[in-house]
């Protein structure tokens, strides 16, 4: 049963790797002040996947969602889109005229722009009621798919742009030593550079990913909350619950400035 929220509080929910599955059950999503998404919400980055699910974010009760990409959101890899149209269409079948025309369809000219239901962050922050929430898509351990990055200084690069004074961060790819064991690999998935940068520097509140289905859950080194919230199992079933946190509202703030967020795509220049 999920505890009442309070006012001094802002209540998140946190959920990531729906893959298309979570739509049919909107109910298993608890109510709260704030929704995240760490990435992999559709299977391929196909349009149709990205309306649907945009139409799902319309349909949840949170004032404010907060949404990234992962590497299964192919389309919004604007690398892969704009210069390896034939990779994508050899490997994920996402033929270039048809991908076109449904975008057409929709009257949008990019997947981004679907999605007006929520804020979309990539490589870039939002403030919420005082508290700074940065979000990024990027993952060193799967190159044939969306947001690779070789590990060490390409990762590191990217890790440095995380601002010091972000309350949350929501990245796809985990932190080494934390809901990163994976099944597929011998040694751990996540990322050596991120958990230095976390821990050495920007020291975040609460850290929000998935990508490894298998990680899910949370653990703490005593200053950083981790937060795998993979909604889906390895076997792609959507059976974890969202993961619940209050976090308390910033001296001054209120939670009546969750008005003031209006959805908006917020990314940062190559």
């Amino acid at each position: 049963m999920t505890r009442p929220s309070v006012r001094d509080k802002l209540r998140v929910v946190c959920i990531s790797d729906t893959h298309t599955r979570l739509e049919r059950y909107p109910e298993r999503v608890p109510s709260g002040d704030i929704l995240l998404h760490a990435g992999d919400f559709t299977k391929h980055g196909l349009p149709i996947e990205v309306k649907q699910f945009n139409d799902f974010l319309g349909s949840m009760p949170h004032r404010v969602k907060v949404v990234i990409a992962g590497n299964h959101d192919l389309t919004f890899d604007d690398d892969l889109v704009k210069n390896r149209r034939d990779f994508l269409e050899h490997n994920f079948n996402i033929n270039e005229d048809v991908f076109e025309r449904k975008l057409a369809e929709f009257g949008v000219n990019t997947c981004k722009e679907l999605l007006t239901n929520c804020v979309y962050l990539e490589d870039a922050s939002v403030s919420v009621c005082g508290l700074n929430i940065y979000g990024s898509p990027w993952q060193p351990q799967f190159p044939n798919w969306g947001f690779y990055l070789s590990r060490g200084e390409a990762c590191l690069q990217k890790w440095n742009l995380i601002p010091d004074d972000t309350d949350i961060l929501i990245t796809h790819g985990p932190p080494i030593g934390h809901g990163d064991a994976s099944f597929f690999l011998r040694n751990r998935a996540g990322c050596v550079e991120l958990l230095s940068t976390i821990q050495q520097r920007v020291q975040p509140k609460y850290h929000v990913f998935g990508h490894i289905h298998r990680g899910y859950g949370i653990t703490t080194d005593d200053v950083t909350t981790f937060i795998n919230a993979s909604t889906c199992t390895m076997l792609f079933r959507p059976n974890n619950p969202p993961i619940v946190f209050d976090i308390p509202l910033p001296t001054g703030h209120t939670k009546d400035e969750l008005a003031s967020v209006q959805p908006c795509r917020l990314t940062r220049p190559l």
